[in-house]
């Protein structure tokens, strides 16, 4: 396995070594958490660039990078190797007591790459932390607990971000434990809600204003907004909306929380998809591709804004066990240099549209593709039943998916109508597998209606 190479096969897939694993794990792990059925998953074992391969030997093309994490590739040599000569070092720290330099290296680094004034940091291990961490921060410096949201967003499940994520099927379990103060507007969908796009998004900013000055029980301290919705649906707002959005929680005191989780580090073409607007957030969270693979993330604010936490005087109020990692720190750095030294960040935005304007060639071709949206290499690619009506095929969606799986592309759904294939592939990922990909969703589409297919489709 190169990282470069297309799929190939030993077994059907999945095969019987992935099918008794996964009877394994549905005796020892709850069965609420991994998805198994006759066509999934595989249990995989390595993996190299955009290759992955299964337990059976089967080689695939990663067109998700595992959730957007690996825009570097997977078990770059790089980060392999820095990881190895730090874990000959120091595993853990104690990274609110007795801190190590990497911890630091790494706070000035991110500094040195946000855009403005972003100056301080919070480290943490997960995403949803980090955005914990934001809410906390808005809230010791505005001194009001109020958030504003949006519809179809996606910020975590821990209960904190719980209330700001926006899926019903997410919170109904435990709604009497969430708590309240967050309140959802509309998020600018140009597909969904052809009325948002352009200058229509003045109707989104109006309820932002009126919830900000409404006699709502909790007042408002700020707003938290993905840049680019990513489980969401990848729904792209339109241009301008992220500068007025800023312009009017500066108007009205309220800070701007961007979740860059998904977006952050090189996925859209940008260090960060604010930058395409040139606005730059109170608060800027940062995680999954900011380390090739190891558990690191981070809230990042103005020197002013975070010092409303105040000096710690021997006992943090908000910390972790494994804040600053040291194995994280020393991987994120690395993987900062990588993105560097080898302009992936400048891929992501060229490979980006090329992907983008193949797959809208396609969607001329199949009436399943109601829409192609994205930016650099986050893109959503819209399934619907009727082009004309738009209704989600979710059931079409989850199938193509397997069907893929078993053409050795790896990629996932998201969105509200869980009807959008989420396309996030590695930075690393070469054209002949990006062809070899459109190729595949080529024919399972034409194999699926049809009589829905129209001219020719050609790369």
């Amino acid at each position: 396995m190169t990282g470069r190479d297309l799929p190939k096969f030993q077994t059907a897939i999945p095969g019987p070594h992935s099918k008794e694993l996964a009877k394994r794990l549905r005796a020892v792990e709850c069965s609420q958490i991994t998805y198994i059925s006759d066509r999934f998953p595989v249990f995989w074992k390595s993996a190299l660039g955009a290759n992955v391969c299964d337990e059976d030997g089967n080689i695939f093309v990663d067109f998700g990078s595992a959730f957007g994490v690996q825009g570097i590739g997977h078990t770059h040599p790089r980060i392999v190797r820095i990881i190895q000569e730090q874990s000959e070092k120091l595993i853990h720290g104690m990274g609110d007591v007795h801190p190590t330099e990497l911890k630091i290296r790494l706070a000035e680094k991110l500094r040195d790459i946000t855009p403005g004034d972003l100056s301080q940091v919070i480290f943490s291990s997960s995403g949803a932390e980090a955005v914990e961490s934001a809410l906390k921060t808005a809230c010791m410096y505005t001194k009001k607990a109020g958030v504003i949201a949006f519809e179809d967003a996606y910020h975590g499940l821990t209960y904190g971000t719980l209330a700001a994520t926006h899926r019903l099927d997410f919170k109904e379990p435990f709604l009497k434990q969430i708590g309240r103060f967050v309140t959802h507007v509309p998020f600018p969908d140009s597909y969904h809600s052809p009325s948002t796009s352009k200058s229509g998004f003045d109707e989104i900013l109006v309820q932002v204003d009126k919830r900000i000055k409404s006699r709502w029980e909790e007042p408002v301290g700020a707003v938290l907004l993905e840049p680019i919705q990513g489980r969401g649906g990848v729904a792209v707002p339109p241009d301008g909306f992220l500068s007025a959005l800023k312009v009017l929680c500066e108007a009205n005191g309220v800070l701007l929380i961007l979740d860059e989780i998904m977006t952050g580090f090189g996925r859209t073409g940008a260090w960060f998809a604010c930058e395409h607007e040139n606005v730059v957030p109170d608060l800027l969270v940062a995680g999954k591709g900011m380390t090739g693979g190891f558990p690191i993330s981070a809230c990042i604010g103005s020197e002013q804004i975070m010092s409303a936490w105040g000096t710690s005087g021997g006992e943090s109020i908000h910390t972790s066990t494994f804040l600053g990692s040291p194995l994280g720190a020393a991987a994120a750095l690395e993987t900062i240099r990588v993105l560097e030294d080898e302009n992936l960040i400048r891929r992501s935005e060229q490979l980006g549209e090329k992907l983008i304007g193949k797959l809208r060639l396609l969607s001329k071709k199949h009436s399943m593709i109601g829409d192609v949206r994205g930016k650099g290499l986050m893109i959503g690619v819209e399934i619907v039943r009727d082009r004309n009506s738009k209704e989600p095929g979710a059931e079409e969606t989850t199938q193509l998916i397997e069907e893929l799986l078993a053409d050795g592309i790896i990629v996932l759904p998201c969105g509200p109508g869980h009807n959008v294939l989420s396309i996030t592939p590695p930075f690393v990922i070469t054209e002949e597998q990006v062809d070899y990909a459109i190729g595949c969703l080529d024919r399972r589409l034409g194999e699926r209606m049809p009589e829905l297919t129209h001219e020719p489709f050609s790369n």
